[in-house]
Order: structure tokens, then C-alpha cells, then sequence
């Protein structure tokens, strides 16, 4: 991981020591805080009191210099609900990193370096009928990094599809209960073999972005990332795929719709049948929000 991270920051100390002169920066991002409140008193039909909210934060930062480009975006979620009695859960929870630097070799094509990171920022757990609760993810555990180079087509400033046949991803799990539980339990966490805290793969990459003003006011936006492991059943494809429509009320009010759908073979998740033993699974999460909002961007040329 250390070698990453140097690598990283040589190719950016590099990419700016070149880029002194007539860079352009294009820089933004939209902040949201959204809540949600139902208040039932002597109510007939039955039915739970429960509060809850999220908030986000979508940051980027697009450099341009000559035929280099250089492009950073930053995702940050968290968000939880109580209902009844029940105590506080999480309901949404994420940190998703992604740099990319590539060289503009024409037609829009870049020779391009991906970096990406994903995690969450706290814990989370798995409940029972009796509200008692098992710990199965925390921060960094599962942790996903990417390095990958390929070629990104971006013929413009909305659409980009980068391909890469040679990708290291590495899995992390780096909880100390969680490592050593699956360690006695001779069972695999997220993928990495019992009592293991780095899994390291090489495979082929993809991920497209799209964004779209389908109306006044309402923008599309999209991102698919697919991942196939050459030494571990490179058929079965690693899938993220999100989507959000974010509608814009007023300049501080905004509603937001937004789905993940995921997919790893290595990662096992909870049926809904009880008796049935946890394993591969499609995950789907879909969340709406209304709430204050504030979108900011801008453009700087040095």
C-alpha cells in the first residue's frame, strides 16, 4: 500500500511541476442534509414513530494543461434512522475516492493512471428479531483499492469510459475482532482467506460516467464500474453500479434519488430466508431525500 501512495504522489508532484503555466482548473461539488420525521400519537391504523437523515458530499477537482489531464472526484455519505424502540442504525455510509491521469493521445483518447479507494467511515451490523446486534463491517474493513492503467475515451466533458486490461485490486479488512473471528471460524472475509488482512488480485477494469440535464432543474447522473479477476473465476464480475436524479426546488432546497446495485462473488450477504446460509448475492440499495442542498463550482486559469 506504502508503494502506492509513493507512486501516487510522484506522478501528481511530476504532473504539476510540468503544469505551471495556463493550467485550468474546474472545481465544485454539491453538499445536502436531508431529513426525514413521522410523529404518531393514539393513531388507529397502527404504525411506529422514527426519525432519520443523511447527509453527502460529491467534491471534484479537473485539471487541464496542454494534452495532460488530470481528474479527482470524492464521494462522502452517512446517514441513519430510528424507528420505535429500536436504537439508531446506519442506513448509508461511504467514502469513494478516484484519480485518474492521462495523456491525451487524440481523438479525445487518453493514455491514462487510475487510482481508486473505497470504504465506509464507521462500523456497521447485522440484527436480530431481538434487536441484538453482530458487528460485520467497519472502517476499512472491507477497504477496496484500485491501480490501473488503460485507456479513457472522453469525447466530452460529461461521458467518460475508461478500459484497463491490467488492474491490481487489493481487498482489505484491517478490524482485529472481525480478522480474528474468521480466523477460528475458517470462513473468508470479503474475500480474503481466514485470519488474512490484504487479498490481492489482477484482472481487467472498466467504469463509465454519464451525466445528463434531462430537464430544467433535474440532472442524471451515472457510474458503472466492472471488474474481472484473471486468476479467480474471472466469469463471475465485480458490478457497482449508481445512479442519481437530483431535482433542484429552489437554491437551497433540492430532492435527491439514488441507487446502488453491487455485486462480488466474493462477499457473502444474508438471505431473507433465516435458515439459509449466508453467500453470493445481488445488493440493492435505493435512497430518496429532501432537504437543504447547496451545489458550488467554478473555473481558474494560472
Amino acid at each position: 500500500m506504502k508503494k502506492t501512495f509513493i507512486l501516487f504522489a510522484f506522478l501528481i508532484f511530476s504532473f504539476n511541476s510540468y503544469s505551471q503555466n495556463d493550467t485550468i482548473w474546474r472545481t465544485g461539488g454539491l453538499s445536502a442534509l436531508n431529513f426525514n420525521q413521522v410523529s404518531l400519537t393514539n393513531w388507529a391504523a397502527g404504525g411506529d414513530n422514527s426519525i432519520g437523515g443523511n447527509a453527502l458530499l460529491n467534491l471534484y477537482a479537473n485539471m487541464k494543461k496542454n494534452k495532460w489531464a488530470w481528474d479527482n472526484s470524492l464521494d462522502m455519505a452517512i446517514g441513519g434512522a430510528k424507528i420505535g424502540k429500536q436504537e439508531f442504525r446506519k442506513t448509508d455510509d461511504k467514502i469513494d475516492l478516484n484519480s485518474k491521469v492521462g495523456y491525451d493521445v487524440g481523438k479525445n483518447i487518453y493514455v491514462t493512471y487510475l487510482f481508486g479507494f473505497r470504504t465506509q467511515f464507521t462500523e456497521g451490523f447485522k440484527y436480530a428479531d431481538d434487536n441484538s446486534r453482530t458487528r460485520i463491517s467497519n472502517f476499512l474493513t472491507p477497504g477496496y483499492m484500485l491501480n490501473s492503467l488503460g485507456i479513457d475515451w472522453k469525447p466530452m466533458e460529461d461521458l467518460s469510459v475508461f478500459i484497463s486490461p491490467v488492474t491490481a485490486k487489493t481487498t482489505i479488512v484491517n478490524d482485529p475482532l472481525l480478522v480474528n473471528l474468521s480466523e477460528l471460524a475458517g470462513v473468508p472475509l470479503y474475500g480474503v482467506d481466514p485470519g488474512k488482512k490484504i487479498r490481492n488480485e489482477v484482472g481487467a477494469f472498466f467504469v463509465g460516467k454519464y451525466k445528463k440535464t434531462l430537464m430544467e432543474n433535474v440532472v442524471f447522473s451515472t457510474k458503472l464500474e466492472l471488474f474481472s479477476s484473471y486468476n479467480n473465476n474471472p466469469q463471475n464480475i465485480d458490478i457497482n453500479w449508481e445512479n442519481i436524479i437530483s431535482f433542484k426546488i429552489n437554491k437551497y432546497i433540492n430532492a435527491l434519488i439514488m441507487t446502488q446495485l453491487l455485486y462480488d462473488n466474493d462477499v457473502f450477504v444474508p438471505k431473507n430466508d433465516v435458515n439459509a446460509p449466508a453467500g453470493p448475492g445481488t445488493q440493492f440499495k435505493e435512497t430518496f431525500g429532501i432537504g437543504f442542498s447547496y451545489k458550488f463550482d467554478g473555473v481558474s486559469i494560472k
